[in-house]
């Protein structure tokens, strides 16, 4: 099964030490050799880093260890490959465009039959039972509103209805973001932490490493980390139930 990392923060921040711990677990302290794959949202702009090898001697995840790059909203996955070859196109996150917005997904579980179910505009490029589960989401978005409704919470509800749908397909753990709002399904394994003022130190469960938050932030941060599994061994995480989706906007829970 995959693994799914995500943040969502009220400045940007940059997300190197999770990410440190996420990418042991691509081959070196989890299974998940089968590629990896991490997009940071800047303003507008959508950087992303994918790589079908393991991530725990990938040098491009070590690139992204090296480099602070400083987001609002992050979407990361780790791959155990068991719909579609493995292969950069297979190699989650995906992305597509909707209301001159970079719309970012990532999956965790199998969806029998998603196949079946009738695309659009959008097309996948790989051929992942995730990519296609994508590709309905936005087609589903588009047909149903051409334009940004008016109230965000229009857009929650129907999200949340048609991860609701995928879910009876089977295991849909998903991630998903406008560049905004982070979306946070959970069908099986999904858990969050908050993190503001006063900040603590916080160690890694997967590698040897510990962060003192207080000298890397201000009074003001908050910065939300979502996992599909506790990152940290001294912090309380919070996990999500079968059929909960939270959203989160500049760090904070706007809905539950």
């Amino acid at each position: 099964m995959c693994e799914l990392l995500g943040m969502s923060a009220n400045t940007p921040t940059d997300i190197v030490f999770s990410f440190s711990g996420l990418m042991q677990r691509g081959g070196n302290t989890g299974p998940h050799r089968d590629g990896w794959g991490i997009a940071f949202y800047e303003g507008k702009g959508l950087r992303e880093f994918r790589d079908p090898n393991p991530s725990c001697n990938s040098e491009i995840a070590e690139l992204v260890c090296r480099y602070p790059i400083k987001s609002n909203i992050v979407v990361g996955h780790i791959r155990q490959a068991n719909a579609g070859r493995i292969a950069l196109e297979n190699t989650h996150p995906f992305t597509r465009e909707l209301w001159g917005k970079y719309w970012t997904f990532a999956h965790n579980g199998q969806l029998k039959g998603v196949k079946k179910l009738p695309l659009s505009h959008y097309i996948p490029v790989g051929t992942t039972d995730s990519e296609h589960a994508f590709c309905w989401i936005m087609d589903q978005i588009r047909n149903r509103f051409p334009k940004p409704p008016q109230r965000p919470a229009t857009v929650k509800r129907f999200i949340k209805s048609l991860c609701d749908q995928l879910r009876d397909l089977g295991v849909f753990n998903m991630l998903l973001t406008d560049s905004r709002y982070l979306y946070c399904y959970c069908s099986t394994k999904l858990t969050w932490i908050t993190r503001r003022a006063p900040f603590d130190q916080a160690s890694l469960k997967d590698a040897d490493i510990t962060v003192d938050f207080a000298k890397e932030t201000t009074e003001n941060d908050v910065v939300t980390v979502i996992a599909t599994e506790p990152l940290t061994i001294n912090e309380t995480w919070h996990p999500l139930n079968p059929g909960d989706m939270v959203v989160f906007d500049q760090g904070e829970l706007c809905q539950r």
